[in-house]
């Protein structure tokens, strides 16, 4: 019933539905179609803050049914995971409300989701409602100033899956960077992470006279300093990660006994476009060991969004890749990081012992493709391609003037095959996107430590 023709095809996953394409073949059909009607969803957070997103459904009955909860599902899974939600109400559409609850269940396709958007990250259960039109919930979001302080004597962290960087800076200026290579993935002992960040802090220290102020970036979800959801604690029993890695930056901070702030490293990739391009409406994206984002609105602050599209759909094929983590299929951590690189190097004609880890993998592929090689070549332009259409349905969501690319991923020629097959999409298939957003490019040291640099601004003194 929905057909969708993208004008490029990425080369090795020429099966690619972009969402953007398909959810406006869908709206297209909405329209012309007798019976179609205004459905509202909304997503509460337990600060009091509403999202809202206002579209036009076709009829629930038979012949639309699986469309419909295609098209719903898929655009209430992207926008848990951009904005965040304890509670989806549903307006104007009670069958499809049954419908949307059976999926986001203890015992439904996206229980991961229930869990985590329930009681890991807003601490209590997760639930699905339906209302009249006229009860839909009214909007209300926040936004807060965040970051851009120099002064002073100043330590940034940024904690990745592969490495942690670590920065010292004195009045703006960066007097000592380091990435030491790590492993948090699936280390059971609580003690290995909090010996990793501490030894950063301690080495970065020795080349300030003295600390003021400590600020980092970390892949997850935290919420006063607190860790919620971070993959870099995936292997730490629950018990552990809430008695030894929720408290983990308080426990630091007292050591320090200086101002103390870590956000999402999303949010500190976006703080840091809008404060090297002196702009605002500055969506951050890091490649590396997952995908994160990060976005300063137009009015150049942030707001409580999530912005962990790294579990948000991009492609809707089927039979998409799935993510190991959630279950998931077409998210975009498997088209967008270190996962999109191993996960196509088999389709490029390049073989790696299962056991090699990812971040020696995109080693590899970086190598071939520093010697001018086609099948490291054909990877990049996969992802450039697949991200061209990831950036048109961002820009669905978010208001867009420009375009920061940090991330191992992007490094090097292969950072530049993808931002050139990007923007070919762009220019083919959204031209009033390809002319309304710029895109960033840091230079190399900027990319690897960028964000340990930006993160030192993020508290402030005094």
């Amino acid at each position: 019933m929905i057909k969708v023709a993208p004008a490029i095809r990425p080369e090795l996953d020429p099966e690619y539905v972009p969402a953007v394409l398909w959810n406006r073949e869908y709206r297209k059909l909405a329209a012309e179609t007798a019976g179609s009607k205004r459905v509202v969803f909304s997503f509460k957070r337990p600060n009091g803050t509403v999202s809202v997103f206002d579209t036009v459904m076709l009829p629930h009955t038979a012949e639309y049914r699986e469309i419909n909860i295609k098209y719903a599902e898929r655009i209430i899974k992207f926008l848990l995971w951009m904005k965040g939600g304890y509670e989806v109400v549903i307006a104007n559409a009670p069958e499809l409300a049954e419908d949307i609850a059976a999926i986001y269940s203890p015992a439904g396709e996206r229980k991961f989701d229930y869990e985590i958007m329930g009681e890991t990250i807003y601490g209590r259960p997760f639930k699905v409602t339906a209302v009249a039109l006229e009860e839909t919930p009214a909007e209300s979001e926040m936004q807060v100033k965040l970051g851009g302080h120099l002064d002073g004597c100043r330590i940034g962290f940024d904690l990745g899956g592969s490495d942690r960087k670590c920065a010292a800076v004195i009045d703006g200026k960066v007097v000592h960077t380091e990435e030491v290579v790590w492993d948090p993935y699936f280390q059971k002992d609580p003690e290995y992470h909090k010996a990793g960040i501490r030894d950063s802090l301690r080495r970065a220290a020795e080349k300030l006279p003295r600390v003021d102020a400590i600020g980092g970036s970390a892949a997850g979800v935290y919420v006063d300093n607190h860790p919620r959801l971070a993959s870099l604690f995936r292997g730490i029993s629950k018990e552990d990660f809430a008695k030894h890695i929720v408290p983990i930056f308080d426990e630091i901070q007292k050591e320090y006994n200086v101002p103390f702030v870590v956000a999402n490293d999303g949010e500190v990739t976006a703080l840091a476009g809008a404060m090297s391009m002196e702009s605002n409406g500055v969506l951050g994206l890091s490649m590396g060991t997952s995908q994160a984002i990060g976005y300063v609105n137009v009015n150049g602050n942030i707001t409580d969004w999530l912005n962990e599209l790294a579990f948000a759909p991009v492609d809707y094929r089927d039979d998409a890749p799935a993510d190991e983590w959630s279950g998931d299929i077409g998210c975009g951590a498997q088209y967008f990081s270190q996962q999109a690189v191993a996960r196509l190097a088999p389709a490029a004609g390049l073989e790696y012992p299962s056991d090699m880890p990812f971040p020696k993998r995109l080693e590899a592929v970086q190598a071939l493709m520093a010697d001018g090689d086609e099948r490291a070549a054909k990877i990049y332009r996969t992802i450039g391609v697949c991200f061209g259409y990831a950036i048109a349905h961002y820009a669905d969501f978010y208001e867009i003037k420009n375009l920061l690319i940090l991330g191992r991923v992007s490094s090097g020629k292969g950072g530049e095959i993808i931002i050139e097959e990007a923007k070919k999409v762009l220019e083919k298939e959204f031209p009033e996107l390809a002319s309304g957003i710029t895109f960033r490019i840091p230079d190399e040291k900027f990319k690897r430590h960028g964000q340990a640099v930006i993160a030192a601004s993020l508290p402030t003194i005094g």
